[in-house]
């Protein structure tokens, strides 16, 4: 997705913005979405500032569903939140409707934009340089799953149909490798067969939640440690962002996903693979706030696979990365021409080692419990 010129008294007008416009910067940490800070002069030397986003319409199919998906959740946060004695305006996203009522507001080119509260005194970390940092975001998250551990799942769209559905993210790749539409596949066949070696494990919590042995939950679906707003003076996460993959799904996705990307040892992109391992210290550190926080809901079986899960959602975003390789890059921003199979390769060390690991990680899980 293309950074594209935006106009900001067209925005303004839309969003109904208080105060002088005082200029704006991008925040594109993300692969998908553009996003803006925009920031609006109350009072002479008094700013306020916002988030604005431009929907990522050739990921998100329907960002209408998307947004209603966002409306929902959030207002059912804002409810649980301040039941619970806490701030709605900073302990969850909120979103600010457009002048005609709609939770977005569609410019004349096609493209759809929305408006959030920033947090404010709060940073986000691109990677764990302190442990308790990881900590502290793992309470954040099981946090946000207890809180919406009653809110009835079969209401949300699922803004990407099957996105942690392991199985039709292998079934992708095999489809990239038929079709070979980048000419790259015989460039790869390591990486494509080290996916499909592993086929057994796709299916494995898909399976388990077809014969009801896994319940079905609200989930974030992209548990990154960069989608926690942390406390400039605690330290303590504060807000979970990023909700445009909130959706039925499995507890289990959002705690793999958060090893795989905050207990690696390198950066996503990293291409000496000798620096990517997982560190089985901030695995337990995850583990240990995940479960203080939200294991008062998770069942037994959510628990026995939380160790298999990292391995699992690695795997899977691993193969993601490998089927955009093969297809062109259509899907992640890159921004070298083999970024792709660079993050391939990281994902699938992550794997392997985890595999060596597995033992110790079902331990730290059992003590962490207990």
């Amino acid at each position: 997705m293309q950074k594209r010129n935006f106009n900001m008294d067209e925005i303004r007008e839309s969003f109904q913005i208080e105060g002088e416009y005082a200029g704006f910067y991008p925040s594109n940490y993300g692969h998908i979405n553009n996003t803006f800070i925009v920031n609006f002069e109350q009072k002479p030397g008094e700013a306020k500032s916002y988030v604005l986003q431009e929907i990522n319409t050739s990921v998100f199919k329907d960002p209408v569903a998307l947004m209603e998906n966002i409306v929902n959740v959030t207002a059912y946060l804002s409810k649980i939140i301040a039941e619970n004695g806490g701030d709605p305006q900073r302990e969850t996203l909120n979103v600010f409707p457009a002048k005609d009522g709609k939770s977005f507001y569609l410019d004349a080119d096609g493209r759809y934009w929305r408006l959030y509260n920033y947090i404010s005194d709060s940073y986000t970390c691109q990677t764990v340089g302190d442990p308790r940092i990881f900590y502290n975001a793992a309470k954040a998250f099981g946090r946000f799953q207890c809180m919406l551990s009653d809110y009835p799942s079969h209401t949300l769209h699922e803004t990407i149909p099957n996105f942690h559905h392991t199985p039709s993210r292998l079934n992708d790749l095999k489809t990239a490798v038929e079709m070979n539409l980048s000419g790259r596949a015989a460039n790869v066949r390591r990486e494509i067969e080290f996916a499909l070696e592993r086929e057994s494990d796709a299916g494995m919590l898909v399976g388990l939640l077809e014969k009801g042995e896994l319940p079905l939950r609200v989930t974030h679906n992209d548990t990154k440690l960069n989608n926690v707003m942390f406390d400039n003076g605690t330290d303590e996460g504060v807000c979970v962002i990023d909700l445009d993959t909130v959706m039925p799904g499995l507890s289990l996705y959002d705690f793999g996903d958060s090893i795989r990307f905050g207990a690696a040892t390198a950066e996503e992109d990293e291409q000496d693979l000798s620096k990517m391992t997982m560190s089985l210290a901030l695995y337990e550190q995850y583990a240990k706030g995940y479960i203080e926080s939200a294991g008062k809901i998770l069942t037994e079986n959510e628990i026995k696979y939380l160790p298999f899960s990292a391995k699992l959602m690695t795997y899977e975003c691993g193969t993601r990365f490998l089927t955009d390789y093969l297809n062109g890059d259509t899907y992640f921003r890159t921004a070298y021409g083999d970024h792709n199979l660079t993050r391939c390769r990281t994902q699938f060390k992550l794997v392997s080692d985890m595999e060596k690991m597995i033992d110790s990680m079902t331990e730290i899980t059992e003590r962490c419990v207990n």
